[in-house]
């Protein structure tokens, strides 16, 4: 499709991964949803918001975006066909009428001028091929005046980091120094001022938050989800039995946060700037 500029998380959210995601929605959205009352309290939507969710996926905070907003409208935006997809299938499904979708690189996307007072995003902004276009892009789409909010990955703390590490020990290759770049570069909060101030946003805050994510039922259900999900392209193509022996630990690591769920402890950073107003 024209107007995209990172060709390869194109690829990705459009093959494999994106139809896991459009599948598995509730599970990513219950993995997730611990970020929300931090991105919703700070982007502070009113009845008659114009909101912008970038990254949108399948669409869970667009909805809650378009049920604050009644009176205004949400529109979500995101790479993935088949995530779109599905975000309009449920759109549908809970009878919302002022929430759309676009298919669309933000980086590049030709947005109306001033069209929203608000723009969010939960952890969908982290893999702009250039985040200073990326933001300089959006910020044309938002008014003079207008708000910045979003939510992104910090550094792991002790609960991720055993995971990788029993992970290692039969996928040596596998660790927490393989993950995206972009997860990186915004779990560092001057990397982000700098990217927003250049993009010409202005008072960027950062403000770090911890909150507790459901991985699944119990610690057997929980890891066969991430050798599913989140940790797939570090065993694929690996033996069977070595898969075997690397659940096996990782499910150890998950056991003891067996409760109702298995629930480990997930940091993340708040981000908000504001577009200059006119003067």
């Amino acid at each position: 499709m024209a107007h995209i500029s990172n060709t390869e998380q194109f690829r990705v959210w459009n093959g494999a991964d994106g139809h896991h995601w459009a599948e598995h929605h509730l599970r990513y959205d219950t993995m997730a949803a611990g970020y929300d009352d931090h991105l919703f309290e700070a982007a502070a939507l009113g009845v008659h918001s114009r909101v912008l969710d970038i990254g949108c996926g399948t669409g869970q905070t667009t909805r809650t975006a378009a049920r604050i907003a009644r009176r205004g409208q949400a529109v979500g935006l995101d790479l993935s066909e088949p995530m779109l997809t599905r975000a309009r299938q449920l759109a549908e499904s809970e009878k919302i009428t002022n929430v759309t979708f676009e298919q669309g690189d933000a980086q590049v996307h030709p947005f109306a001028t001033d069209r929203f007072d608000t723009a969010i995003s939960r952890a969908g902004v982290m893999f702009f091929a250039d985040p200073v276009a990326a933001f300089t892009n959006i910020a044309t789409a938002v008014v003079p005046g207008g708000r910045l909010v979003f939510t992104c990955h910090r550094e792991p703390g002790e609960s991720v980091s055993a995971i990788f590490a029993a992970l290692a020990e039969y996928l040596p290759t596998a660790g927490l120094a393989d993950l995206d770049p972009g997860v990186t570069d915004f779990a560092d909060p001057d990397q982000v001022r700098k990217v927003l101030t250049a993009a010409g946003f202005t008072a960027p805050t950062a403000t770090p938050f911890e909150t507790r994510t459901i991985l699944g039922r119990d610690c057997r259900d929980a890891t066969d989800f991430l050798f599913d999900a989140q940790l797939r392209s570090f065993v694929a193509g690996a033996d069977e039995t070595v898969i075997r022996k690397a659940k096996s630990a990782v499910a150890a690591v998950l056991r003891p946060h067996e409760t109702d769920f298995v629930r480990i402890p997930a940091r993340g950073w708040l981000y908000t700037a504001h577009k200059p107003a006119r003067g």
